[in-house]
């Protein structure tokens, strides 16, 4: 009986994370280039259950089955499928059609500065002329940072990534993609960095200009879940409640024949 109250709690464990997990895609449905997570459960290694020393077996011990010890969640994984395309016709907002990603340079606090991934091409320009993301971080190219004339009429930039100003080739911007996306880490909710083991290969998606790709998340979906989660979790509580009571009487009324 106790042990199903530990079952019971993992249960609930369980669900409290698969609903963290709901929430922020839920939160990220209208992020620019957020890829949906998805959480797989996995129950604990199951355990044999003995009769020890039973008078009616000759006190023999003696294998009756397997005990479970309760759920856990086996794994979070990242949904890296295509979001839908919204046009905005903004000259520095780019998409990316098929795979790949955009190369960011980003900086710490003490200055140092690493290369991150990211499928948000939610670009502006500085009055420098440096093409960069919401938060300042540079967009790199095959020269390094991308940074456009400030004083043409046109800035073009093809689905090869080749950028055009006044239709004079300039700089082009280098997709990435990975042999394996399990060796990507997230960093925030939409930039990533490679990990020790991580393959750059070259990316096969086309540039986009005048577009941005949305999350690929289904709200209908996610809220779905969400209800099914919650009703998983009462499940638990009910379970325990009903194990404490149980508890409670054989304590108090049982306990005292």
């Amino acid at each position: 009986m106790v042990r199903g109250l530990y079952t019971a709690y993992t249960g609930m464990l369980n669900e409290e994370k698969r609903l963290d997990i709901v929430s922020n895609n839920l939160a990220n449905s209208n992020t620019i280039g957020y890829k949906k997570e998805s959480v797989t459960s996995q129950a604990f290694q199951q355990m044999l259950t003995i009769k020890i020393r039973d008078g009616s077996n000759a006190y023999v011990d003696e294998g009756i089955g397997k005990m479970s010890l309760g759920v856990k969640i086996g794994e979070t994984y990242t949904d890296y499928g295509q979001g839908s395309m919204r046009q905005t016709g903004n000259t520095y907002d780019l998409a990316i059609s098929g795979k790949g990603f955009f190369q960011i340079a980003v900086k710490d606090a003490n200055g140092n500065e690493t290369t991150e991934y990211t499928r948000n091409g939610n670009f502006k320009i500085t009055k420098d002329g440096y093409v960069v993301d919401t938060e300042g971080n540079h967009l790199i190219g095959s020269s390094g940072y991308v940074q456009v004339p400030t004083n043409v009429s046109d800035i073009a930039i093809g689905t090869d990534g080749r950028v055009y100003a006044d239709g004079t080739v300039i700089d082009q911007i280098q997709l990435v993609d990975f042999a394996d996306y399990d060796y990507l880490e997230k960093t925030n909710d939409i930039r990533y960095r490679a990990v020790d083991g991580a393959t750059i290969t070259d990316a096969d998606g086309l540039i986009q200009q005048g577009y941005t790709e949305q999350s690929n998340v289904e709200a209908v979906t996610e809220m779905v879940d969400m209800i099914a989660i919650t009703r998983a979790y009462e499940s638990g509580q009910k379970v325990i409640n009903t194990i404490d009571d149980m508890l409670s009487k054989a304590a108090s009324q049982v306990g005292k024949v």
